[in-house]
Parts: structure tokens; sequence; C-alpha cells
């Protein structure tokens, strides 16, 4: 039986974090943001400060997170929320994916539903994933409502898909991947859902003897070597900005040029003296 150590409200919509403790030196973070896990700036906030007291008041071990809500693991971004917030994504947004990216314990997303959008990309910045075999989705959909990703939310795909031809179906397709697919593509470590899915998160920290990892406190460390690059662009998103909207501008620019140039060639093709 888990034995609880902590809660945490998250105040906008009356959820929860709360952190138990299943096994010596294992701590089992469940969030409970109804209806959807929507990431949102007090839901970060109440998330961040679980990790915070964790890193800072309890001996190092493993961390599982997961959802209370069977549905889903994260539904993605509060997008009204994040528009109308300003410096969300630079205060936010990634300096939460970052601590979790480096987090000086090993990390496990325990996935028990759809985890789309903003929610992948959390379970991403893990370092393990365990996903239901017969409920939810991993989906990355930003291709299918016109959303480009900023620098810092493809690199980590970039640099944690293995496949490329897994990588142009996560990011330009913006396929569902069930959990037998995720875990033939390398997405997912692992199925299991409920208490099979804590089972096999337990047979992975045993496997990978993960409670003796962070004895020498590299860990963390350790991985901001591994993912420096995604690192460097969560850090310097004003840069990315910058470079995205050069390359609009550069875009807007050569359009004039070729629709003059498609202009001339209409006129001159109805005139019988095309140029080409």
């Amino acid at each position: 039986m888990s034995k609880p150590l902590f809660t945490i409200p998250i105040a906008h919509t009356n959820g929860t974090v709360e952190v138990t403790t299943p096994a010596e030196r294992v701590y089992l973070l469940t969030f409970n943001s109804p209806p959807d896990n929507r990431l949102h700036s007090l839901f970060i906030d109440a998330f961040s400060l679980a990790l915070d007291i964790l890193e800072h008041r309890y001996p190092h071990g493993v961390l599982i997170t997961t959802s209370k809500i069977a549905k889903f693991y994260s539904n993605g971004l509060d997008i009204d929320h994040a528009f109308t917030t300003p410096h969300f994504y630079e205060q936010k947004w990634f300096p939460f994916y970052q601590r979790i990216l480096t987090y000086p314990m090993p990390t496990i997303a325990l996935l028990p539903g759809h985890a789309f959008a903003g929610g992948f990309m959390l379970a991403m910045f893990h370092d393990y994933r365990i996903m239901s075999p017969t409920r939810g989705f991993l989906c990355l959909n930003e291709i299918d409502i016109g959303m480009v990703m900023p620098a810092p939310l493809i690199s980590i795909f970039r640099e944690k898909v293995a496949h490329p031809n897994t990588f142009r179906a996560v990011a330009l397709e913006g396929k569902r991947f069930t959990g037998a697919e995720a875990l033939k593509e390398g997405l997912v470590d692992g199925l299991g859902d409920g208490t099979q899915g804590f089972d096999e998160a337990t047979k992975l920290i045993k496997e990978k003897n993960l409670l003796l990892k962070t004895k020498h406190g590299i860990w963390g460390a350790e991985k901001e070597e591994m993912y420096r690059q995604t690192i460097g662009f969560l850090r310097t998103n004003t840069d990315n900005s910058l470079w995205r909207e050069k390359i609009e501008t550069e875009k807007r620019t050569r359009k004039v040029r070729q629709l003059k140039g498609v202009e001339e060639w209409e006129t001159s093709s109805k005139s019988g003296l095309s140029k080409l």
C-alpha cells in the first residue's frame, strides 16, 4: 500500500498533485486536474513544487508520474491560458519541461490514457514511458490544428525518436500511436495499465537498477550533456522566435517574387508568347 507523503492543490480546477511512496525510494506523483490535465500555469506550479519537495526533502530514488484521470495522461496545453498569459512559454512552460528533462532522479511517465500534443511532449521529457496497452493514444496533433512547433518541442523528438520515419509520422503526419505501436517504434518502454502498469514500472526499475543510479549525484548532469541541444533551445527561445520570424519574412518576400513570375507566365501564356 502506498504511503502518502504530501498533497498540493491545483486551485483553478480544484485538482491536486498527490505524492505517495509505494516502495522505498520510489515516489509516485499522481496529478488530477479535471477534466483532462491541461498544462496551465497553476498545474505547472503545483507539479514543480512537488518536484522541489522531493528533491530537497527526501532521499533520491525513482519518480513515477501518472494521472488519476483514467482517460487522459494529459490532453496538452491550455491554449487560451497560454495565449493570454505574457511570457508563458519562456517563464512557465519551457522551464517546466527543462526541469523534467534534467531531474536528478530517474523519471517514468505512466500513461493510463491519451497523451496528446503538450501531454505527449511531457511524457517524452521523462526518461522512460509505460503506456496502457488497451486505452489511449500518443499523438502530436499540431500539424492538424495549424501550429508550428517551437524548436525545443520538436527537438526532444529529434533527440529521442530513433527512426526518421517514426519522427516523420509523429511530426508531419500527426499519427495516433496505440500502446502496441508506440512500443514497436520505441516511443515507450513497456505496456501496462493500472496495477499492471505499476508492476511494469517496478520491473523496469529493477531491470535497469535505477535505484542505484543516483548515488553519485550526476543523473541530472548526465542528461544535461545528453540533451544539450534541446536544453539550449529551451533556454534561448527568444533567439528561436527571432529565427522563425526571419524565416517567415524571407518566405513572404520570396512569395511576392514567385507570384510575379507566375503572373508574367500567365499573361504570356494567354498571348501565346510564353517566355518559358
